[in-house]
């Protein structure tokens, strides 16, 4: 019997819900996460050309990205270090993957969609994918490819 009641009190208590003085459900703390809500319409499987690590460039100015599983990176010729996000996840919005996050506290949004033969600009190099990167009020263009499959200069033999 006492088994009993101790089990009737948990479940009592676990169905709590802190309510709000009129009733309803309270706010969250004010240090929580913030619920991301999935939006159907760009939840799409991301397409295998943007998954696993990828490797972002672009000039004028000189910067850079990577997309690893957990983090994102992006390094500019100017800046002192290299400003590290979370890697939140890639949603697909009009056939284009986008990751967007905070890095060195200023939100960054990436864009890359698939472009075969994207030039940097700098080199004869071609990459699978164009990209876009807006931060702390620019946009910067380049191009990207995973990481395993980064274009290489041919050595004259």
């Amino acid at each position: 019997m006492r088994h009993a009641l101790l089990v009737l009190a948990a479940l009592a208590l676990s169905a709590c819900q802190p309510q709000a003085p009129d009733g309803k459900p309270a706010a969250a703390p004010a240090d929580a996460p913030a619920p991301v809500a999935a939006d159907p319409a760009t939840t799409a499987a991301l397409p295998a050309a943007f998954q696993g690590d990828l490797h972002v460039v672009g000039t004028e100015p000189f910067w850079s990205a990577q997309v690893r599983e957990t983090q994102i990176t992006f390094t500019q010729m100017d800046a002192p270090a290299p400003s590290t996000g979370p890697n939140n996840g890639a949603v697909m919005q009009d056939g284009k993957a986008v990751w967007e996050t905070l890095v060195g506290g200023k939100p960054l949004k990436l864009t890359l969609v698939e472009q075969a033969g994207c030039s940097d600009g700098m080199s004869d190099l071609k990459f699978p994918l164009a990209a876009e990167i807006v931060y702390d009020g620019k946009t910067l263009k380049g191009c990207a490819s995973k990481e395993s499959e980064r274009p290489r200069e041919q050595v004259a033999p």
